[in-house]
């Protein structure tokens, strides 16, 4: 898979947005179907899913006086899309943890910024525990 930085964009926007819709319907027992616009959006998703254990306990065991429950919806799919990647890809991982931060910076961030701080420390801590 050959894309450019604006296809690969729209393909974490795209994951992100499910696995929020994923945890936000697993949430009120509710049934989910995944939909999907990109065809490259859905098997990383079902990737994501099938790592969905190990990835929240590499998570958990990278917050400090926090637990993964207690993150948004949407940051805990940030965090899972960005996790899932640093483990499961051969991305750079510079380049997700980038990429989480603008995602965080564009649809969680309050007018503080102490989220995207958050998230990144959150992601960098799961970065160098994966590479250990």
């Amino acid at each position: 898979m050959n894309l450019d930085k604006e296809a690969l964009r729209a393909i974490r926007v795209e994951v992100m947005q499910v696995l929020y819709q994923y945890d936000l319907y697993h949430s009120e027992k509710i049934a989910f179907i995944p939909r999907f616009e990109l065809e490259e959006s859905e098997p990383i998703f079902n990737d994501v899913i099938d790592h969905l254990a190990d990835i929240d306990q590499i998570i958990e065991g990278n917050l400090y006086n926090y637990s993964l429950n207690r993150l948004s919806f949407l940051d805990r799919a940030i965090i899972r899309l960005a996790t899932y990647e640093l483990k499961y890809t051969n991305l750079a991982m510079q380049v997700i943890i980038n990429e989480a931060i603008e995602l965080t910076k564009i649809y969680t961030n309050l007018d503080d910024e102490k989220q995207h701080k958050f998230n990144n420390k959150v992601i960098d801590q799961i970065a160098k525990a994966i590479k250990e």
